[in-house]
């Protein structure tokens, strides 16, 4: 069965959602965009080589999700571990600027690069990408100061994120802690999971895989026509509610009470899906933060995702585009 809302109660949980404030644990990354233009193959191997015109960051992973939660007009806490050099300083003034303050004090200095990653695109055509990061579990002193960050933000929280890229930063102690201080505040929690540590968030409000984390997690296909077996996967969770989200195809909301709610995308126009699933993920915490169900989060979340996968990498999604993404869906579907 799909899922719908009405226009006054988009505006009223969006309006909501202004001043909430978002804890976001996680793998923050540092996003480079190289852009040039491809006019011969290298004498030293074939290879294209670019000529840079422009040099682009931006905020990805648990960093992208901070951003997209100020984008809705709510206030974020990002705790999250970075390296003492140029890409951890550049981070942390991004998200100050995002914020207008030094909202940035949570992030916990760390013995290893921060994470980045560096696209070279030309013609509109991403050429080849360069990953500089560690990704062994933090440990030790590192995992004591994260967890001071983490239960420092919570004491004044409306909603927790945890965003894992298998970086390092949700190891077991983290993710357990983080989830008990949530319950004890009976605030909500929404998961954006990877496969190390797929089963260890049990009463998180919303987990959200996409298909293939699902699948390779439970070693079994996954079948959205005949969903007879997902109910047992969610007792298996421990969470509230799977959201599973499939691409082009949308996404489909579990409940408690084993109906499978559908979400088509809205997408008009996909340039490029990096990011959509941070946008996803903050969306459902605003939403769920402003006093929503998981299914009116899941909708809006579904907008929201159809604005960003219409931009260049890892990119905001406003309120108002959300509005205006609404506004022209209806539009389109009673002139069918």
């Amino acid at each position: 069965m799909p899922l719908s809302l009405s226009r006054d109660r988009l505006l009223g949980l969006l309006h909501n959602a202004k001043g909430r404030r978002i804890v976001v644990v996680g793998d923050a990354m540092l996003d480079i965009y190289l852009q040039g233009d491809v006019e011969r193959i290298s004498p030293e191997a074939p290879v294209p080589v670019v000529r840079v015109r422009s040099r682009k960051y931006a905020l990805g992973g648990a960093a992208n999700v901070a951003q997209n939660v100020s984008a809705v007009g709510a206030r974020c806490d990002l705790v999250a571990a970075i390296g003492d050099d140029t890409g951890g300083r550049r981070l942390r003034e991004m998200l100050t600027d995002i914020d207008g303050e030094s909202a940035n004090d949570a992030l916990v200095e760390v013995a290893r690069p921060t994470t980045s990653k560096t696209r070279i695109v030309a013609r509109a055509q991403q050429v080849v990408r360069v990953d500089e990061e560690e990704d062994a579990d933090l440990e030790g002193d590192e995992i004591d100061r994260l967890l001071r960050a983490v239960d420092h933000a919570l004491d004044h929280a409306d909603a927790l994120v945890l965003e894992d890229y298998n970086k390092g930063v949700l190891v077991p102690r983290v993710i357990e802690e983080a989830l008990r201080k949530a319950q004890a505040r009976r605030i909500p929690v929404v998961v954006d999971p990877k496969y190390r540590n797929f089963f260890l968030y049990r009463g998180a409000t919303i987990f959200k895989p996409n298909r293939r984390e699902l699948e390779a997690a439970l070693g079994a296909a996954v079948d959205l026509e005949h969903p007879e077996a997902l109910p047992q996967t969610l007792r298996r969770l421990g969470v509230e509610h799977l959201l599973l989200t499939l691409g082009e195809r949308g996404m489909a909301l579990l409940s408690p009470d084993g109906n499978v709610e559908r979400v088509p995308t809205t997408a008009r126009e996909v340039y490029d899906v990096v990011g959509a699933g941070d946008t996803v993920t903050a969306y459902l915490a605003v939403i769920l933060a402003a006093g929503g169900t998981a299914s009116e989060a899941a909708v809006i979340a579904n907008y929201a995702a159809g604005v960003e996968v219409g931009k260049l990498g890892a990119a905001t999604v406003s309120a108002d585009e959300v509005i205006d993404a609404f506004d022209m869906h209806i539009s389109e579907a009673a002139a069918i």
